[in-house]
């Protein structure tokens, strides 16, 4: 089926708008595409992608900020504990945590290796040669 781009973007930005939608999915549910329509449509490197994302995000960030509202008016724990773990220092937040696991190494610095380094220098192969594809 051949969709016309202009009308495309006006139905998503209605949707958008009307519905309070945060994902490109609920987009393409709402206007009856599939996502790979949608990029079809509004490539990702194009303005029109990213007016469409800009409003998605918009609608992210009402939604946060009325979630964190809620939860700071509320006299609930798990509403508050919520919300300081978003408030939290990094400190704070592990002592928070029954199951924090840290994934840094305790603060040492990781060398990175190549897992391939030693293969290619073992076939004798440089890492700038080209291949012959």
């Amino acid at each position: 089926m051949s969709y016309n781009t202009a009308i495309l973007k006006q139905k998503a930005i209605d949707a958008i708008e009307k519905n309070k939608l945060i994902f490109v999915e609920d987009i393409c549910a709402y206007i009856g595409i599939n996502k790979g329509t949608f990029y079809n449509h509004f490539p990702v490197e194009f303005d029109d992608f990213n007016e469409l994302t800009d409003m998605l995000e918009k609608n992210k960030i009402q939604l946060k900020t009325a979630i964190r509202k809620k939860w700071f008016d509320s006299d609930r724990d798990t509403g508050l504990m919520a919300l300081y773990k978003l408030c939290s220092t990094p400190e704070e937040h592990k002592k928070l945590q029954q199951n924090y696991t840290d994934h840094t190494s305790a603060g040492t610095q990781l060398q990175l290796i190549d897992p391939f380094t030693q293969i290619r220098k073992n076939h004798g192969i440089n890492e700038q040669t080209e291949t012959g594809d």
